[in-house]
């Protein structure tokens, strides 16, 4: 362990508060979010930017499918464990296609332009080609769904990076990457 999971009693009063709130959404509180407690204001800010992009125009699918593909671009297991179980047993999103998103693929087009998009926002540091930008528009993206892959994209950046530095210990069915 490099960085700590807070126990509900070693929280401070606003971690707490959200501790709380996580519990009763959730009926526990994973350890990613504990480790991210040690910061009220982190947990809060993960929360408050996971609530809003939660309302926006990409589906849950979608949504599980790019933090897939994220978490095998930066090596994550913790998220790749959460991201398979979420996306299995609650999205209902066959095993196959969770295993094609690692790669940045679907039997969907429309879906593989989006995880295409995401990779290469990765891979490029979110210097991306005009012609990847034209892709995702041509896969019938519009200019704010393009907008909402990026922030789902960069807030799984800051899940994985988080993870991967503290060595989160995975509270989900383990799924580890093939790529680091």
């Amino acid at each position: 362990m490099r960085l700590k999971a807070l126990k509900f009693e070693e929280a401070n009063s606003k971690t707490k508060e959200l501790f709380e709130e996580i519990e009763g959404k959730l009926g526990m509180v994973p350890n990613m979010m504990r480790t991210m407690g040690n910061s009220s204001a982190v947990l809060d800010a993960y929360i408050k930017f996971s609530d809003a992009l939660g309302k926006g125009s990409l589906g849950v699918k979608l949504r599980e499918l790019i933090a897939l593909a994220v978490a095998e671009s930066n090596g994550c297991n913790y998220c790749l464990s959460a991201h398979s179980f979420i996306g299995e047993k609650i999205a209902n999103i066959g095993v196959d296609s969770l295993k094609l998103a690692r790669e940045g693929r679907s039997h969907n087009p429309k879906i593989e332009a989006a995880l295409t998009f995401a990779k290469a926002l990765i891979a490029k540091n979110g210097k991306v080609s005009d012609g990847d930008v034209e892709a995702i528009k041509r896969a019938g993206y519009t200019h704010g769904e393009i907008g909402e892959i990026i922030a789902h994209v960069s807030l799984n950046i800051l899940t994985n990076y988080l993870n991967n530095t503290a060595n989160t210990e995975v509270d989900f069915p383990l799924v580890e990457a093939k790529t680091v």
